[in-house]
């Protein structure tokens, strides 16, 4: 028994002393992490004949997150920083103006961003070459989102065993039904739209006529659009882009250089060289150059930069990702979180106007319902601009739409004006597959609607068929008010259409086509300001306030994303069917991912 207690003691020391051991070296690593991390916010020293390198291998979010972990390479995070697109587009802007800075040199990029943030790129470095400065474009691998960023290049170059990808525009939709046959669940579908083809994975095995129709209509108009950017950049009839596309005429690097889609076969050192030209740099030196996320700390000053003191202000306030209720985040749309900055800028004397930046693909009705009210009570009371990200659809374009102005790219996905619910009926699963029953009492005929063990009763149908109906009609109202249009009308665009911002704008349902900084210039003249500051909201929270509350679920994304590569589609898929279960859903059919 003594011999016992003592390798029990021995046991529980050595725990302790383990702890304690592990605690400190946990602390040591953590301060030398952040003592990595925060070196990045010191100020950047920019050499003489530097080049900007320019290089997306993430997606591009609207503001640069507040992470000081970025770029380690830990916790299954990306080794290369994340820049915002707010960063992207004044980093660009300074590099125009910095003497030191002589040209960009736009390296491989995947552009897993949406194609109208791609656009707000490409527009900026559009303005940058009005410098005279210099633009060399080079990839191993060019996507057709990373050729049309980098068909504005002086040169274009591609490694000569590269690969071109220039094949076209398709939109493929995952559909569920099969497997939820199988799994002996049924999707109860109430919606309004004929369009709203959010709920057809779960209840068909292909694409409606109608689907069909819209997804052809507005592929078609991105695609005119990509065609159009290209053509006039390379000077290439957009008719013979379109027959080297349709009959895939570029298949080798040599095929892109013969049809002019590229200036050259390169490899990396042979570009180099050209950029030590081009920059007077001895050819046995290093190429001096500044990553665009470090060039956010330059002490370059943009000749345009607020540095007035003027009291006047501009808020821009950030509504991207799904729409739910709460306070939300950098990748999410609070109602209440967008509500409070709405609410603050409104009520800052100081704000004479705001700009709504949205980027989402729609979400809760309720929660939109919630950010309109305040969008409205805004609009009532000083000037509010929307500008619109890669997508501003459902009730991404339910909160934009008592805007006094909104603002869109060509390749804005918006539209889609109609409400759905979802509710799941697993009664064959819990009965016949699991062999599980319910049984239970009830005090009203309908106690228990939504109980997902048994089918919908068609009364029960009906009472969640006429919320729907409502919801629909307090969205057609409230864009009819908007717009200025008749309801009429706006049914007649609605049912849960699709469509981009060229075509939205022959619709009405913007005003003009243009980026962020157009929207802001709307907005500052509306507000008769010459001299002002922007302000941004909701104030982003720093890591560490955020870091017992999403840090993890981020990292669970990171890494799902990484084992599952194309196929996390197909799970967020899945993954979305519990949400729109919730309540009735105002939110875009699936995401647009062209290929």
């Amino acid at each position: 028994m003594k011999q016992f207690f003592k390798y029990v003691l021995a046991t529980v020391v050595g725990i302790v002393i383990s702890s304690v051991l592990l605690f400190i070296v946990g602390i040591g690593i953590l301060m030398a992490i952040v003592a990595s991390a925060t070196s990045g916010d010191k100020t950047v020293e920019v050499a003489s004949n530097s080049v900007l390198h320019v290089s997306f291998k993430a997606p591009i979010p609207e503001r640069t997150p507040n992470n000081p972990f970025a770029g380690l390479g830990l916790f299954g995070m990306d080794e290369n920083k994340v820049i915002g697109l707010n960063d992207v587009l004044a980093n660009i802007k300074k590099a125009r103006n910095d003497d030191k800075i002589k040209g960009i040199y736009l390296d491989e990029s995947y552009m897993m961003s949406g194609q109208a943030t791609t656009e707000e790129v490409r527009n900026a470095l559009l303005d940058f070459k009005k410098s005279g400065k210099f633009i060399i474009a080079y990839s191993e691998i060019y996507t057709q989102g990373f050729y049309y960023l980098a068909s504005v290049a002086d040169k274009v170059y591609i490694n000569p065993k590269g690969i071109f990808e220039f094949s076209g525009f398709s939109q493929n939709v995952t559909f569920l039904k099969g497997a939820l046959d199988k799994l002996g669940i049924e999707a109860q579908i109430i919606k309004v739209g004929t369009y709203k083809s959010a709920v057809e994975p779960f209840i068909l095995n292909k694409m409606s006529d109608a689907n069909r129709e819209q997804v052809t209509s507005y592929v078609g108009s991105l695609y005119d659009h990509f065609l159009t950017g290209i053509a006039a950049k390379r000077k290439i009839d957009k008719d013979s882009l379109f027959n080297i596309a349709n009959n895939m005429l570029v298949q080798y690097p040599e095929d892109a250089l013969k049809y002019k889609l590229v200036d050259g076969l390169k490899y990396k050192d042979e570009v180099l060289d050209e950029l030590k030209q081009r920059t007077s740099i001895d050819k046995k030196d290093n190429v001096k150059a500044v990553e665009i996320a470090d060039y956010t700390n330059s002490t370059a000053t943009n000749d345009e930069e607020e540095t007035t003191s003027a009291k006047d202000r501009i808020a821009v306030v950030y509504a991207s990702g799904e729409i739910a209720g709460g306070e939300g985040d950098d990748n999410s749309i609070g109602s209440e979180g967008v509500s409070r900055a709405l609410r603050k800028a409104r009520n800052d004397k100081n704000v004479k106007a705001v700009v709504l930046r949205v980027n989402s693909p729609g979400g809760s009705s309720l929660a939109s319902d919630v950010i309109w009210r305040e969008v409205k009570l805004t609009h009532d009371s000083k000037p509010i601009i929307v500008s619109m990200g890669d997508y501003a659809a459902s009730g991404g374009y339910y909160i934009a739409c008592a805007a006094d102005s909104i603002v869109a790219q060509p390749n804005t996905i918006t539209g889609s004006i109609g409400i759905f619910a979802i509710l799941p009926n697993m009664q064959k699963l819990f009965n016949d597959k699991l062999g599980i029953t319910f049984d239970g009492v009830k005090t009203g005929r309908y106690a228990d609607l939504g109980e997902t063990s048994r089918p919908l009763t068609p009364e029960e149908r009906a009472i969640l068929q006429n919320q729907v109906n409502r919801g629909y009609d307090d969205f057609t109202k409230h864009v009819a008010d908007g717009r200025k249009k008749s309801q009429e009308y706006i049914n007649s665009i609605g049912q849960g259409r699709v469509w981009t911002g060229t075509q939205a704008l022959k619709l009405g349902l913007v005003d003009r086509l243009g980026n962020i900084n157009d929207a802001i210039n709307i907005a500052a003249k509306k507000a008769k300001l010459s001299d002002y500051k922007i302000v941004n909201y909701p104030e982003q929270k720093s890591f560490f306030n955020k870091f017992g509350q999403g840090f993890s679920a981020e990292v669970k994304t990171r890494m799902l994303k990484s084992e599952l590569g194309d196929n996390y589609q197909v799970y967020e898929q899945v993954k979305g069917i519990t949400k729109m279960m919730r309540a009735p859903q105002a939110r875009m059919p699936y995401l647009v991912e062209i290929r």
